[in-house]
């Protein structure tokens, strides 16, 4: 397959996703992360820009050590239900050898955390 057809299917899933790499800079947003981010939030080309200019201080803390967490094995995170009621996880992507290419955060409509693993 071709990149297009991979942006194609990542743009028909209904929930936004920004994928940043392990620098956390920002390196994809699909159509429904470019929907809330860009027209219902007013950011602008976020595409090569650090996650960590659009957070506050304590945030910037918080996503280094979940990342940190990607980094030591972990695959999915899950962090909160926000005033949507989206509950959020962070995914780390890997590499077919395994290695941690970056993360995204997925978002699922419901109030309830997912089942313990």
């Amino acid at each position: 397959m071709d990149l297009r057809t991979y942006e194609a299917i990542l743009d028909s899933i209904d929930s936004p996703i920004v994928f940043a790499d392990n620098d956390h800079i920002i390196r994809y947003l699909n159509k429904a992360a470019k929907v809330r981010y860009y027209e219902k939030r007013g950011y602008s080309d976020l595409i090569g820009k650090s996650l960590f200019d659009c957070h506050n201080p304590g945030s910037k803390e918080y996503i280094k050590r979940i990342h940190d967490r990607l980094l030591a094995g972990e695959t999915a995170i899950f962090l909160n239900v926000n005033k949507d009621q989206e509950r959020i996880t962070v995914v780390g992507v890997r590499g077919a050898a395994g290695k941690l290419l970056g993360y995204y955060e997925r978002f699922e409509k419901g109030t309830e955390p997912p089942p313990a693993n």
